[in-house]
């Protein structure tokens, strides 16, 4: 059974995924969202790879270099043992400027003996729809498309270029390298410089890192988390992945199957709220600038989600000739979702906004462009927020009044309201003030259902939500509020089960959910926390940590009988609600004052 054994390699451009043999099912380049070069990972036989391959006496095992997101591969045997040191290559070059190349180095570290392996090269372009050729040229062997020749990779090492095409046995006694470049080199790769590069990315994480705030449990698990959220950010425009795949199935063999290689509003804006708190301004002020870009004119409508560089069409269509993860089908590149309305959607964004105007804002001209995006939201969501949506998880046959889409459009204007009482605009923070107190009292009045003591999932049914749990942790009851631990008690009876958390069960447009949505299990964690059951919350918080892939990773869903991750990885959604809940369990650790961090 395949559990998402993979580590992530990334540069804030692109992305890889290494098996846990070291084998590469996953990758898009010059950038996240390119057609893929390699897809084993949704064709096994079609798809392309890029393997070291050992026999049967090797045992392999495998690990990030510590704190960072460079990968360590081991094959060890009595014959020998080496090291396959996987990397793309992310460094400063400037104050602002960094070093980000569509390239991925394989460093082949030998450690002792005589060890032997085979490389497997099997690149397939644009989502295997385009054989490829290969030609050995000087020093590195060139790969290019029989559709399309211009479209082309570029793989240096100083192995045989023949045995590596041939898939002959190699003996290993030295040091040695693989790069596959989407660009020709005009520089000299030799060792050398693979191992410059692979100092200069060692220190970029190392510093990095280190200027996350430390905790005295969990520190690992946070930092991984961290780190991962950090390879998902796309450094050119500022946006935010809410995955690094496309159409990594919700449950093997069923079709909720989608492209998760763009930016939400509501993932990035959470992941971002996390690094905020975690002392990343950088990040946060990265994807403010992002959602500038976003918005041309004072009219422009918002999205719930859009393409990296910002994007507004994604359409989505499917890919028949790939069999998909698992058998799996559809593969779909492109996501219908993006002309959904969501009113919960802003919420999350006017969070961030207001926690910019707290801690960091910028110029005055950078403060008076934040303050025209905040008017153009309160605008949208004024006249919005009485209408039904798809709500939060994106229901796509039919709209209704969902109580959390009604939650985070108070949080929207209430958090706009203290923006403007900032701002010295007593006007728009009373008036957008006043619209806040209708929504509340309208939630109160129609999403409470006293006959069933509880919150429901819209104002016309009777099921809960994981969403629910939120609504303390967003402000808009006090975690003491009887209605609100109620409501928790009534989530956790009616939606946990096995140790994990169903979003909901009622059906939707593909039926009755049956896998576990990660971060809903840490809602549910995080509000036992908050009303009081410490032990119970640090309870479910362990066994769900021991349902993470071997390096800590983790997808967007979980079987409840046999614990696989499913779903898109590694989850944005997922890792900003792992650091969120681990916190809850650790205190920060105090250095001095006169140490930073």
């Amino acid at each position: 059974m395949d559990n998402l054994n993979y580590g992530v390699i990334g540069n804030c451009r692109s992305a890889a995924l290494v098996s846990d043999k070291g084998s590469i099912d996953w990758c898009c380049l010059p950038d996240f969202d390119s057609p893929s070069i390699f897809a084993k990972l949704l064709d096994d036989e079609k798809g392309g790879s890029f393997s070291f391959v050992v026999d049967d006496q090797y045992t392999v095992t495998q690990k990030y270099i510590y704190k960072t997101n460079i990968l360590c591969t081991e094959y060890k045997s009595a014959q020998g043992t080496f090291e396959v040191i996987d990397f793309m290559p992310r460094y400063k070059t400037s104050d602002n400027d960094y070093f980000i190349p569509a390239e991925i180095f394989r460093y082949i570290k030998h450690i002792s003996g005589t060890p032997t392996f085979k490389v497997e090269y099997l690149p397939v372009f644009n989502y295997a729809q385009e054989e490829v050729s290969n030609i050995i040229q000087d020093n590195y062997i060139r790969t290019y498309s029989l559709e399309n020749p211009t479209n082309c990779m570029y793989l240096y090492t100083d192995l045989n270029c023949s045995d590596i095409l041939d898939s002959k046995e190699i003996v290993l006694t030295q040091h040695q390298f693989i790069l596959l470049s989407h660009n020709q080199k005009l520089i000299t790769i030799d060792i050398e410089r693979v191992y410059l590069e692979f100092q200069r990315t060692k220190v970029y994480w190392l510093d990095w890192s280190n200027r996350s705030k430390k905790y005295e449990k969990y520190s690992e698990e946070i930092v991984r988390s961290l780190l991962v959220l950090k390879i998902m950010s796309y450094e050119p425009s500022g946006a935010l992945l809410a995955a690094l795949t496309t159409s990594i199935p919700e449950t093997i063999g069923e079709v909720r199957n989608w492209d998760y290689r763009f930016c939400w509003l509501r993932d990035a804006s959470m992941s971002i709220d996390t690094l905020l708190k975690m002392g990343h301004q950088k990040s946060a002020r990265s994807f403010l600038n992002y959602i500038k870009g976003i918005i041309k004119t004072k009219s422009d409508t918002f999205q719930i989600m859009y393409g990296i560089r910002g994007e507004r069409e994604l359409t989505e269509f499917d890919l028949p000739h790939l069999s998909g993860y698992e058998n799996s089908k559809p593969v779909r590149i492109g996501n219908a979702a993006f002309s959904q309305r969501q009113n919960d959607v802003f919420g999350y964004l006017l969070n961030v906004i207001y926690q910019y105007y707290t801690f960091f804002p910028g110029t005055l001209d950078e403060i008076e462009d934040m303050w025209e995006i905040v008017r153009n939201i309160c605008r949208t969501v004024s006249t919005h927020w009485e209408k039904p949506d798809k709500g939060i998880w994106e229901i796509r046959s039919f709209e209704k009044h969902y109580v959390f889409s009604k939650v985070m459009s108070w949080v929207t204007m209430d958090r706009a309201s203290k923006i403007a009482y900032l701002l010295h605009k007593t006007y728009y923070a009373e008036t957008w003030q006043g619209i806040a107190d209708d929504i509340k009292e309208e939630i109160l009045n129609q999403g409470w259902k006293e006959d069933l003591q509880t919150f429901t999932q819209t104002y016309c049914n009777t099921d809960v939500d994981a969403s629910l749990l939120l609504m303390a942790e967003y402000g808009f009851l006090d975690h003491d509020d009887p209605k609100y631990i109620k409501t928790v008690t009534a989530v956790k009876n009616a939606l946990f089960k096995n140790g994990l958390m169903y979003r909901y069960k009622n059906e939707d447009d593909f039926g009755k959910p049956v896998s576990s949505f990660t971060i809903c299990t840490f809602w549910l964690i995080q509000a036992l926390f908050r009303i009081g059951k410490e032990d119970n919350a640090k309870t479910i918080f362990e066994d769900l940590l021991a349902c993470s892939n071997h390096l800590g990773l983790f997808s967007e869903d979980i079987d409840f009988s046999t614990k696989r991750l499913l779903g898109n990885f590694p989850q944005a959604y997922s890792h900003l609600a792992l650091i969120n809940t681990a916190t809850l369990f650790s205190d920060e650790m105090s250095l001095p004052k006169f140490i930073k961090p």
